[in-house]
């Protein structure tokens, strides 16, 4: 699986953004997605998750009643609808495919995926 995300961007704090992960194929249904951020001197940090197949999503305490994260399955994309943004949500933020249990903590393990996008930055200032 091949993974491309869209949609970063600056915005000032409070702002909103959505961003897009395409997929060049859907995802196993039982397997995890996820988004992860990384900010300059820190570790890659796992956000959202859902697993393909199910209505089942999953947050970080930090992003919890702010984000979202959503999946067409028509379009072979998982999103991440970002709002009251905050300056430490500044970041790279990764889509990621293929981990295997998104029903524990192991959803935020990222050495527990196998596919990784490029990256799409996000400027809160």
């Amino acid at each position: 699986v091949q993974l491309v995300e869209s949609g970063g961007g600056s915005v000032q704090p409070g702002g909103s953004l959505r961003l897009a992960c395409l997929a060049s194929a859907y995802p196993a249904e039982s397997k995890c997605m996820a988004w992860f951020r990384q900010s300059p001197g820190k570790g890659r940090e796992g956000v959202a998750a859902l697993v393909t197949g199910g209505r089942s999503t999953h947050y970080v305490d930090a992003v919890k009643g702010r984000f979202t994260i959503s999946r067409s399955s028509a379009e072979n994309t998982v999103y991440l609808q970002m709002n009251n943004l905050t300056l430490e949500d500044t970041a790279m933020y990764y889509c990621a495919a293929g981990g295997d249990d998104c029903y524990s903590r192991r959803r935020f393990f990222a050495a527990d995926y196998n596919a990784w996008g490029q990256g799409t930055q996000v400027t809160v200032s």
